[in-house]
C-alpha cells in the first residue's frame, strides 16, 4: 500500500525530507506544496549574486523541480496551504494561479512553512525603493538598484548577518552606505565585544557608516519614493533602504489549529511531533533543541532544518519513536570584508536571554611560528570560549581571522556537541606544520589559555 507525504515549504526542510523519503522507502507518494513561484530560491547565497559570484540567479536554490523527475514526487509551485483538516487528514489548497481551492489527503504531513521577513510597522513603509532582503523577488530588485546610478545613499536597517550582507553588496557597489541597529554593536547578537570590535573598525575603514542605538520612527520621501530615513537620534539620507531586521514565523495560518507559542512558533516535541496527530514540523517557524543550552531556542539555519527532517523521515512510520531529536549546536560563519569569522553554540548574548551562566575566555595570537612574517601569511587570530564554571564543558565559541579559520568553527561545534571540556581541548591532537598553524593548534592554545596555563613561546 502506497503512503502518502505531504511536505509543506520548498525551502532546505522540504528539500531534505523528499531526499531523505526517496532514501528510505519505497511504497511512498510525496507531494511538496510551495506557495512561491520559484523553487528554492537560497537566501543565504543572495550576497554572492549581488556581488556577481554566483553563474545564474536561478542557479541560486537548493533543488529545482526537475531534480526529481521521480513519478511518484510532485513538486507544485504557488500552491498555497491555506488550512489543515485533521478529522479528515488532509490539507486544503489554493493554486495562486488559477485560484482552484483543492483538498489534498495524507498519511503524514511534514510542516517546513519557514519565515517571513520583517518590516518595521513605521510610517513610509510602502514607499518606493523600501526593500526586504529574502527571497528571488527581493534580491532581483536589489541587483536591479544596485546597478542603478541614481541610486548613491543606500541605508541597511539591521546589522545582523543579513544586514552586514547588505552593506557588503552595497558598499562593494561604489554606493554610500550607512548601517543602522537598534542594540550597541554591530552583529551583537552573534559576537562578543572584542571581536564586533574589530570588526567595526573594519566597517568604517571600508566606508560603511555604522550608528548603533537608533530607535527608527519613520521613511520619509517625497512623490511616494524614499529619501531619507528618520530616527530620534537623526535623519539618515537614502535613495534605499534595505530592512534586515529579523523574521517572524509563517505560522498565522496554522492558529486554532496547530500549537503555537505566544511568538507564533510551533510547538514540537522531543520527537518533533505537533499535538496533531501524524503532523510534524521542523526549521525556521519552530524552536530547535540546542544542546549547548539544554533547552529549546529559536535557530534559523539549514543546517537545522535539514537535521530535523533527516530525523523525521527516519522515524516517520515508527508507533513509538525509538530515541529522541539529539539536537543541534548551532552554527554560522560569515565574511565581513577581509575578515572571516565562524561561531558555534552560545555566546554571551544567548547564554544570558536562555537563563544559563557561562564562564568566557578571550584569546588572540599569530596562526604560526613567529619565524613567518606577516606578509608571508602569518596573520593573528582571536578566539573567544564559552564554557561552564563548575565542569568546564564547552558550549559556544567564535573565531575570527583575515585568514580562513572556519574549520575550527566546525572543529567548535563538534566539540560542543560532544560535550567535550576545556580539558579535552587544550590536548587535542591536531597536526603541526608551520606552513599552517603553530606547534599547539590555536583552539589548544585558546583552551590552555582558558585554563590559565602560562603562556606557550611565539619563538
Amino acid at each position: 500500500m502506497t503512503r502518502k507525504v505531504v511536505i509543506v515549504g520548498a525551502s532546505h526542510g522540504g528539500h531534505q525530507a523528499i531526499i531523505e523519503l526517496l532514501n528510505r522507502y519505497d511504497d511512498i507518494d510525496i507531494t511538496l506544496f510551495e506557495a512561491g513561484d520559484f523553487i528554492s530560491f537560497m537566501s543565504c547565497g543572495m550576497e554572492l549574486y549581488l556581488e556577481n559570484d554566483v553563474t545564474s540567479v536561478h542557479d541560486v536554490r537548493n533543488f529545482r523541480p526537475a531534480s526529481f523527475p521521480q513519478a511518484n514526487v510532485h513538486i507544485l509551485d504557488n500552491h498555497l496551504v491555506t488550512k489543515i483538516n485533521q478529522s479528515r487528514q488532509t490539507v486544503s489548497v489554493k493554486n495562486l494561479k488559477s485560484n482552484q481551492d483543492t483538498e489534498v489527503s495524507y498519511d503524514k504531513l511534514i510542516l517546513s512553512s519557514g519565515v517571513t521577513p520583517n518590516a518595521l510597522a513605521v510610517p513610509g513603509a510602502d514607499l518606493e525603493n523600501v526593500f526586504l532582503m529574502r527571497g528571488y523577488d527581493w534580491a532581483t530588485k536589489i541587483k536591479a538598484k544596485l546597478a542603478d546610478d541614481n541610486i548613491k545613499n543606500v541605508t541597511i536597517v539591521g546589522a545582523g548577518y543579513i544586514g552586514i550582507e547588505a552593506a557588503e553588496a552595497a558598499a562593494k557597489a561604489g554606493k554610500q552606505v550607512t548601517l543602522l541597529d537598534v542594540i550597541s554593536r554591530p552583529l551583537g547578537t552573534y559576537l562578543d565585544a572584542e571581536l564586533t570590535d574589530i570588526l567595526s573598525n573594519e566597517l568604517a575603514t571600508r566606508g560603511v557608516k555604522v550608528h548603533t542605538n537608533i530607535e527608527i520612527s519613520e521613511f520619509c520621501g517625497r512623490n511616494g519614493q524614499v529619501e531619507w530615513v528618520k530616527s530620534k537620534q537623526d535623519n539618515f539620507p537614502s535613495d534605499l533602504v534595505i530592512q534586515a531586521t529579523g523574521v517572524k514565523a509563517n505560522t498565522n495560518w496554522l492558529r486554532g489549529t496547530v500549537d503555537l507559542d505566544e511568538r507564533g512558533w510551533i510547538k514540537n516535541d522531543p520527537y518533533l511531533r505537533t499535538n496533531l496527530s501524524n503532523v510534524y514540523a521542523l526549521g525556521d517557524a519552530t524552536l530547535a533543541y540546542s544542546v549547548a543550552a539544554d533547552k529549546k531556542m529559536p535557530i534559523a539555519l539549514a543546517t537545522v532544518a535539514r537535521r530535523e527532517a533527516r530525523y523525521i523521515v527516519k522515524h516517520l512510520f515508527e508507533k513509538i519513536p525509538t530515541t529522541p531529536f539529539s539536537g543541534v549546536v548551532g552554527s554560522s560563519a560569515l565574511s565581513v570584508f577581509s575578515y572571516n569569522f565562524a561561531q558555534s553554540g552560545l555566546n554571551s548574548f544567548t547564554a544570558h536571554r536562555a537563563g544559563i551562566n557561562v564562564n568566557s575566555s578571550y584569546y588572540e595570537d599569530n596562526l604560526r611560528p613567529a619565524f613567518i612574517p606577516k606578509d608571508k601569511g602569518n596573520t593573528k587570530a582571536y578566539t573567544k570560549l564559552f564554557f561552564q564554571p563548575f565542569d568546564h564543558r564547552l558550549v559556544g565559541g567564535a573565531v575570527l581571522s583575515k585568514h580562513d579559520i572556519t574549520a575550527q568553527g566546525n572543529v567548535l561545534a563538534l566539540a560542543i556537541q560532544y560535550r567535550l571540556t576545556l580539558e579535552d581541548l587544550a590536548e587535542a591532537d591536531f597536526f603541526f606544520q608551520p606552513g599552517f598553524d603553530r606547534q599547539w593548534s590555536l583552539l589548544n592554545l585558546a583552551a590552555q589559555h582558558a585554563l590559565g596555563e602560562s603562556e606557550f613561546t611565539k619563538k
